[in-house]
């Protein structure tokens, strides 16, 4: 069965929050591509729908949009997602994972795309809440 941690991000609020899945609610991103929509439901944003915005692998190789599938492959780059060249006109051959979510994928990025009338942040914050008074009592 499949586990991922989403980084779910919320451009209005300009923050970003980590969330892990799994079981069913994993099984509902396999097969996405980068770019596709999801419901919010799956990371706890019941009225929500998140955009897939990339991820990564175990070993750190990013999922680039312009790869097709879910495997490894070998492609030379100017720039973008994986590479950041040093100079002008400098090309390398990185290995990258393709647009689709697979078990191999280990961390999935997504923005929050329409929100449904209640911010990200007080969602999140509704979970969180308890227990953040421990070593209050100053």
């Amino acid at each position: 069965m499949a586990t991922f941690n989403v980084v779910v991000a919320a451009p209005e609020e300009g923050r970003s929050y980590p969330v892990e899945v799994e079981g069913q609610d994993a099984n509902r991103f396999i097969g996405r591509k980068i770019g596709d929509e999801v419901d919010g439901g799956a990371v706890g944003l019941t009225g929500c729908t998140l955009e897939i915005t990339g991820g990564s692998d175990q070993a750190g190789r990013p999922m680039r949009g312009d790869v097709s599938g879910a495997g490894l492959e070998d492609v030379l780059v100017d720039g973008g997602v994986g590479f950041n060249p040093e100079r002008g006109g400098e090309r390398r051959r990185i290995s990258v994972r393709g647009n689709e979510v697979s078990d191999a994928t280990v961390q999935i990025n997504a923005k929050v795309t329409d929100t449904g009338g209640e911010s990200v942040a007080d969602r999140f914050s509704e979970g969180a809440d308890e227990g953040d008074d421990a070593g209050d009592d100053e």
